[in-house]
């Protein structure tokens, strides 16, 4: 569920002439650029705050200079919608901006071969399109006040291509990552942490450093500080990898050799990328407890704890079945 603003939501209500005809679609194009979602017929919401009322007055003056009225008000929702319902809106509109960008990412991909180094002029048109596609993230996740999901499977989509462009050397014979090397770090990941963020995290704790610290950054690209080690988010240090998510990448690299470990990874691999890969029966519970744990509107180290305590107990269950 998605959470909902503290500070509640900005409308803007409109009346747009119908001359001149393109002050309409302008007008459209510029809230759809902001984000805005429409909760009515000429009435469209933002979450408040300095930058959205600013934005937003933008538009009010662009409305009254073309002829138009418009009002910017601050609200909260008493009766009929609620804020979940609305913050939901959101989520819907930007789920379906990662989709769309997600299957411009993989028509790029399928113009590359799937081994070797692709012949130079597409490997120069696909970095073209990848920078592109970069872009459009950036645009995306500059506007997703909610953290909606979608953006997991559009970021996997992108990195694919960028592997695909310069591949990293092959590590399926590498050794596991020594984690004392990964002590005494800060974690760094998007905030509103859900399935895949939470087990990764739940590692971090469990397997690499039991007093880790965890910073949690708004959905906008982050760079790192002095040790500082990013997770599940773009450009991370640990993130997607193809089709395996950031839990799977981890427990492959830090414990490849615990067989408890690899079966919770299919189930987080299942919850997190929706594509029933591996099938475990346990994967639906186990995201009904996370989505629990979510909708109680927890602050993120909140989810973390509690998350911990679920996975750790799963973790065993699986261990004694792996024996």
């Amino acid at each position: 569920m998605a959470d909902s603003p503290t500070d509640g939501w900005l409308l803007l209500i409109h009346q747009i002439p119908p001359k001149p005809s393109y002050l309409r679609v302008k007008i459209w194009r510029r809230l759809r650029n902001l984000g805005a979602v429409s909760i009515k017929n000429s009435v469209y919401a933002l979450p408040a705050g300095e930058e959205t009322r600013e934005d937003f007055q933008w538009v009010q003056r662009e409305i009254v200079e073309g002829g138009g009225e418009a009002t910017v008000c601050e609200a909260r929702f008493v009766d009929g919608l609620d804020d979940d319902q609305v913050s939901r809106l959101f989520n819907t509109e930007r789920d379906a901006d990662y989709r769309a960008l997600a299957a411009d990412a993989k028509k790029v991909l399928a113009l590359l071969p799937d081994r070797g180094q692709p012949a130079a002029a597409a490997k120069a048109d696909a970095a073209t399109q990848l920078r592109r596609l970069d872009r459009r993230l950036r645009q995306i996740a500059d506007i997703d006040f909610f953290a909606a999901r979608g953006r997991t499977e559009a970021e996997a989509a992108i990195a694919a291509v960028s592997k695909r462009i310069s591949p990293a050397p092959d590590s399926s014979t590498d050794a596991a990552l020594d984690a004392d090397a990964f002590k005494s770090k800060v974690w760094v990941t998007r905030e509103k942490v859900f399935v895949d963020r939470i087990a990764s995290a739940w590692l971090i704790r469990r397997f690499i450093d039991a007093d880790a610290r965890f910073r949690f950054v708004a959905g906008r690209e982050h760079k790192p500080k002095k040790n500082e080690i990013r997770f599940d988010m773009f450009e991370a240090e640990f993130t997607h990898d193809g089709d395996k998510c950031t839990f799977e990448v981890m427990a492959e690299r830090f414990r490849p050799d615990d067989a408890a470990l690899a079966l919770l990874a299919r189930i987080v691999h299942d919850i997190d990328l929706k594509d029933g890969k591996f099938g475990r029966d346990e994967a639906k519970g186990l995201a009904a407890v996370v989505t629990g744990i979510a909708a109680e509107d927890a602050d993120d180290d909140t989810r973390l704890r509690e998350g911990g305590i679920v996975f750790e107990a799963v973790y065993r269950a699986l261990a004694a079945e792996a024996r």
